[in-house]
């Protein structure tokens, strides 16, 4: 691959939006996998709260 070669290929991917698009999409779908993930923690937290004394009261 000679220096042009490598030059018209580095342009292209500076010039082209679908690789940026990608990105930002990748980092949305993180962004909400950490939201959930969150969510999910703080929830699952209170819900084992609440099923322990639901157990303690059944026994």
């Amino acid at each position: 691959m000679g220096v042009r070669a490598v030059k018209n290929a580095i342009l292209r991917l500076i010039i082209e939006e679908d690789g940026a698009t990608a990105i930002e999409y990748g980092m949305i779908a993180a962004l909400i996998a950490v939201a959930i993930i969150a969510s999910l923690q703080l929830v699952g937290s209170s819900l084992s709260t609440k099923l322990s004394a639901v157990a303690g009261n059944l026994n």
